[in-house]
C-alpha cells in the first residue's frame, strides 16, 4: 500500500520497465486520480453550498436548508477520499524502525506481511459494516430526503481502495519491486 517504507509506485529501481509494475502503477494512479476527482468535487460542492448559504442568510435572512445537512454525505466522502489518496502515494502514517535495520528480504518479508494485514482489516471492515449500511437504507435526512446510505458508501470505497492499493503492492512486492529504506522525514506531510 505504499505504506511509507519506500515501497510507492514510483521507486521501483529498474522494476517500471517491467509490464506488470506498469499495469500495477498505472491501476494505483487511476485509483488516486478517483480520490482526486472525489475530493475536488466534494471540496467544491460543499464551499459552494456554504457560500450560497451565507450570501443569502446575509442579503435575504435566510438560507438554503439543505446546506447544513449536505456535509452529512460528503465530508465522509471527503476523508475517505483523502484515506485512498494517502494509501496510493504511500504518505500515510508508517513507523519505519524495524524495516530500517532489516536486510533487503526480510524487509520484503515484513512489508508484504503489513499488507496482508491491511487487507485482512479492509475485508474485516467491510464485512462488519454490511449491518451498518442496511440500517442506513431507512435513514432519511430530513431536508434533503436522501438516505444516509449514500455517505456510508464512502466506508466501503475507502476501505475497497486500501485494500486493493494492498493487493496491488504484494504484487509489486513480490516482482522485486525496491524495498530500500526512503527518507521519510522529507516525504513526509505531517
Amino acid at each position: 500500500m505504499g505504506n511509507g517504507f519506500g515501497v510507492s509506485p514510483n521507486n521501483g529501481e529498474g522494476a517500471q520497465t517491467r509490464p506488470l509494475h506498469r499495469y500495477v502503477t498505472q491501476i494505483i494512479r487511476l485509483i488516486a486520480l478517483s480520490g482526486k476527482l472525489i475530493a475536488v468535487g466534494t471540496i467544491v460542492f460543499m464551499f459552494v453550498a456554504l457560500l450560497a448559504n451565507v450570501v443569502l442568510r446575509y442579503a435575504f435572512g435566510s438560507g438554503i436548508s439543505w446546506a447544513y445537512e449536505i456535509h452529512a454525505l460528503l465530508l465522509p466522502w471527503l476523508v475517505a477520499s483523502g484515506l485512498v489518496i494517502a494509501a496510493s502515494r504511500g504518505t500515510n502514517i508508517a513507523i519505519t524502525i524495524l524495516p530500517d535495520f532489516l536486510p533487503v528480504d526480510l524487509r520484503r518479508g515484513l512489508l508484504v506481511m503489513i499488507e496482508v494485514a491491511i487487507i485482512v482489516i479492509s475485508v474485516t471492515v467491510l464485512q462488519s459494516s454490511q449491518p451498518i449500511l442496511i440500517a442506513s437504507k431507512f435513514q432519511t435526512l430530513s431536508t434533503l430526503g436522501i438516505k444516509q446510505y449514500w455517505g456510508y458508501l464512502s466506508l466501503v470505497y475507502a476501505f475497497a481502495g486500501m485494500g486493493l492499493i494492498s493487493v496491488l503492492e504484494i504484487l509489486r512486492l513480490l516482482s522485486g519491486a525496491s524495498v530500500a529504506t526512503s527518507d521519510v522525514e522529507r516525504r513526509s506531510l505531517s
